[in-house]
């Protein structure tokens, strides 16, 4: 994995977690948990989207190329 990619992968990470807890604290997703106990399911795959994208961008940047 290149660094370009990696370094991509973990500012898209960061884009990822902002908005998954901008949703976390919107007014529809508090009344889905008042309802039903849970966040809605966009919040939990933007949160988990961002969770995988930075993890990925952090390895690929820890481990060194091949050049």
């Amino acid at each position: 994995m290149t660094r370009a990619i990696s370094v991509a992968l973990l500012v898209g990470g960061v884009v990822l977690l902002y908005f998954g807890g901008q949703s976390f604290h919107s007014l529809s997703n508090d009344v889905a948990r008042f309802f039903t106990g849970s966040p809605t399911n966009k919040t939990i795959w933007l949160i988990a989207g961002g969770i995988v994208a930075l993890l990925a961008g952090l390895i690929g940047l820890a481990i060194p190329s091949k050049r």
